[in-house]
């Protein structure tokens, strides 16, 4: 008997000659070369413009996933009886972006300045449900400093602190006076930015640029994932690129010189687009995840992982502030 997941792919023209389970999709061996079916959540019209960047790319001779469109000419296919959305994509077998390679993460990057280029020329509207509010990065700060603050008086008021608790408010003021800083220079720069420059700095990103979603497949790196797309700031990717990969080298300075000047030799960056992303890299990010994580946990019991999270974020500030030192340097 046919599985869902094989009734689902009868909606195309593929033959199907192999499925094997991956991880949360099925891999397809088909005769037009392996394919991936994967559950969507987004809506009809996020898939409609996926599949048409996607195909926008590919004209272009940028290496990327594709859609393949159903027999009735459709983004998403549709399991009619559970009501779930599914996406089906060609493809591409390889080995992940090895972060403790420097030049598996310096093509990377390049990888990513070349994307940011092209999306520029994309001429088509873009749709509204990708767009985000020019004031969503100062807005998302200003909730973040509501929420350790009121960690810290949820912490602050018991009367027994467990380990984690007389840890995480030994380095409080440090880090809210950072945060309190930041927010303040990121309100400061948005009230200054001329229309001109501000509508230069937004674009099409990629939404959720990591290692995972950069593959070399057969000499060639490709990139996949491309559902968490946006319409917004574009040195996002790269700030949220090299936080991930920096936390990862102790923040090393001379890595991520190197790394942005990689991006830079492709895509020239804006001393506006320094900028944010000083302001996006100088937020202490880290220390307030690692606080919503306790605001949403259960407080009777602390794992022993979070105390390690929170002391590695503590022995790495010194290097940070080494790194932003740095940075900061090339936006005045």
């Amino acid at each position: 008997m046919y599985n869902r997941e094989e009734e689902i792919l009868e909606q195309y023209e593929v033959e199907i000659r192999s499925t094997s389970k991956g991880r949360g999709a099925l891999n397809c061996d088909t005769d037009k070369g392996m394919m991936l079916l994967k559950e969507f959540r987004g809506s009809k019209e996020r898939a409609a413009f996926l599949y048409d960047i996607l195909e926008f790319l590919s004209s272009r001779g940028f290496l990327a996933e594709t859609a393949v469109l159903s027999k009735e000419g459709e983004a998403l296919s549709k399991d009619e009886i559970n009501g779930v959305s599914y996406l089906l994509k060609n493809r591409y077998p390889g080995r992940e972006c090895d972060v403790k390679n420097k030049e598996d993460v310096l093509c990377a990057v390049r990888k990513l300045a070349r994307l940011h280029n092209l999306t520029k020329c994309y001429e088509k509207e873009i749709p509204e449900f990708l767009k985000t509010d020019g004031n969503s990065l100062l807005d998302e700060y200003e909730r973040h400093n509501r929420e350790l603050n009121k960690v810290k008086n949820y912490i602050r008021n018991k009367n027994k602190k467990n380990d984690f608790e007389l840890l995480f408010m030994k380095v409080y003021e440090g880090y809210r006076n950072q945060a309190r800083e930041v927010t303040e220079q990121l309100k400061r720069q948005m009230e200054g930015l001329k229309e001109t420059v501000f509508v230069q700095m937004f674009g099409l990103c990629h939404g959720d640029y990591n290692q995972h979603n950069v593959v070399f497949c057969q000499g060639e790196w490709v990139l996949i994932n491309f559902e968490q797309m946006t319409y917004d700031v574009l040195v996002q990717d790269l700030a949220n690129f090299l936080r991930k990969i920096l936390e990862k080298y102790n923040w090393n300075t001379e890595l991520g010189i190197e790394m942005i000047t990689a991006y830079d030799s492709i895509r020239k960056l804006l001393p506006e687009e320094m900028e944010q992303l000083y302001l996006r890299l100088a937020y202490p990010k880290k220390y307030w995840k690692i606080a919503n994580h306790y605001s949403g946990s259960r407080k009777s019991w602390i794992s022993g992982r979070d105390i390690e999270k929170l002391e590695k974020v503590i022995e790495q500030e010194e290097q940070r502030k080494q790194f932003l030192k740095m940075l900061f340097c090339f936006t005045t």
